[in-house]
């Protein structure tokens, strides 16, 4: 990447004797997102606010736009940040929430109350309806709506938001999260998303950092990083996955044993030998029931559950001592099959991942 915005080098932190960052590096370009994803203590918010500069790092460099930011206070830094709990000033209104680091900055009021209208249509709280109104009057995602135009007002470099839809109800944090990218995209500011949520962090994202352990798993596109996960935690931790254990048989033909079953997997196991366990990863959309056209590998089994959800119908096969699941599309014409059902599944060797 040519002349990254944001350049996190070798940055560590550590707690005493614990290192809760290991390491991290990540560049971004100017105008990018990039999420943060990972469970609980994966250390993503800690590398946040060491870009912020509520925590210092204990080794390493952080840079933004050119800049050797690792020592600076937050205030010096030009970054605007969005807290999960809105930290809002319960006495000061919409308008006054969003105008207080214009104040801060020594804006002249005509100036600011016009940043400060602007920045509330952008958001969709017209001032004229929502700037005279307190916090307690406003939903939740409306006063994160304010957190949000609060730091964007300051025209900042950066936008740090760390988990900011985690309190919000599942359909309001789907369309504040639209709302969001929308917004970032408006405006073209290089932003970092914290979230433990996958299907956030896939839908908005123009890169991911999945982060375990206090290090970066894998950095990729959202595409890279749900088809070709780099290790197995990415492969677990990013959309459902089924897990099937394997013996290779005879390496060189690209052989394997899955529950007293052979799979020929050609060109995906270079580098095993005659004996290794391997783990094959299969995505449940990758899966068929039965034959289907250029599906090259399948598995005989039995049909262990059955849910039906609508338009879809979710099929849990069992192969052994293995359970795949796989969806199919709700046939009208064609009733679902029935638990206890002999049948086989199908898919392309293609789509099968080896982890070692």
């Amino acid at each position: 990447m040519a002349d990254p915005f944001l350049s996190i080098q070798q940055v560590r932190k550590s707690f005493g004797p614990t290192t809760v960052v290991q390491d991290f590096n990540l560049d971004a370009a100017p105008g990018e997102f990039v999420s943060f994803l990972g469970p609980s203590g994966c250390g993503k918010t800690t590398v946040l606010r060491m870009v912020a500069g509520f925590e210092e790092p204990t080794a390493g460099k952080i840079v933004v736009g050119g800049k050797d930011v690792t020592r600076l206070k937050p205030n010096q830094r030009n970054v605007g940040m969005v807290f999960q709990a809105y930290a809002l000033f319960p006495n000061l209104t919409v308008a006054q929430n969003v105008a207080f680091g214009l104040k801060v900055a020594g804006m002249p009021k005509p100036d600011a109350d016009k940043r400060v209208a602007e920045m509330l249509n952008i958001i969709k709280l017209p001032p004229d309806q929502f700037g005279d109104r307190y916090p307690y009057q406003l939903s939740g995602g409306q006063q994160q709506r304010v957190a949000l135009a609060r730091a964007l007002a300051p025209k900042p470099k950066l936008l740090l938001l760390d988990e900011p839809l985690s309190a919000l109800d599942a359909k309001v944090r789907v369309s504040l999260r639209e709302e969001i990218r929308s917004i970032q995209q408006k405006l073209g500011i290089t932003t970092i998303f914290v979230t433990h949520d996958q299907e956030e962090a896939l839908s908005i994202s123009d890169r991911i950092a999945v982060m375990y352990g206090g290090k970066a798993e894998q950095v990729g596109t959202p595409f890279e990083i749900y088809n070709r996960p780099a290790t197995k935690f990415v492969a677990n931790f990013v959309g459902t996955l089924n897990v099937l254990e394997g013996t290779v048989t005879d390496a060189g033909a690209g052989s394997v044993r899955v529950n007293s079953q052979n799979l020929s997997l050609k060109g995906k196991l270079n580098g095993s030998r005659n004996g290794d366990q391997l783990s094959l990863a299969l995505r449940p959309e990758a899966i068929a029931l039965g034959p289907k056209a250029g599906h090259d590998a399948n598995l005989q089994g039995q049909i262990a559950e059955v849910h039906f959800l609508g338009s879809v119908i979710r099929v849990r096969v069992g192969l052994g001592s293995s359970i795949v699941s796989l969806d199919t599309f709700n046939n009208s014409s064609t009733p679902p099959p029935a638990v206890g059902d002999k049948t086989e599944i199908s898919f392309s060797s293609n789509d099968v991942l080896v982890l070692h």
